[in-house]
């Protein structure tokens, strides 16, 4: 697996992420701030966009900050199957740590937070 690539733009504040730089992909959203780009074929993610990156990156006096993944919510069950698998996994799995918020016992939330080798990316 090659490295991936990051490129930032600062007027818009985002951050571009390409596991596969040649590689066109479908996008899905995960929420307003975290868009997926997937090989459906391969099953396999080509790239994340990361909107809003300097909010995301920036700590809170916690902690990460986590975001629900409510666009898992809109895709059909073969589909979220699909993008959970993908996010598992080791590309994104080094960009994005993916785990549950349970505000209850009956119910779960996705929620995802950047890895810190995301976040130093930001103070380099």
């Amino acid at each position: 697996m090659n490295e991936p690539i990051f490129s930032y733009d600062e007027m818009s504040d985002t951050m571009f992420i390409s596991f596969e730089p040649a590689k066109e992909g479908t996008g899905i959203e995960l929420n307003e701030q975290i868009l997926l780009r997937v090989d459906e074929d391969r099953r396999c993610a080509v790239g994340l966009t990361l909107f809003n990156y300097s909010v995301l990156a920036q700590p809170t006096e916690i902690g990460h900050r986590s975001l629900p993944l409510t666009g898992l919510d809109d895709l059909p069950a073969e589909t979220r199957e699909m993008v959970i698998e993908i996010l598992h996994g080791s590309e994104v799995g080094e960009i994005l740590s993916f785990s549950a918020y349970t505000p209850s016992v009956v119910e779960t939330i996705p929620i995802t937070s950047l890895q810190d080798s995301v976040l130093e990316r930001r103070a380099a």
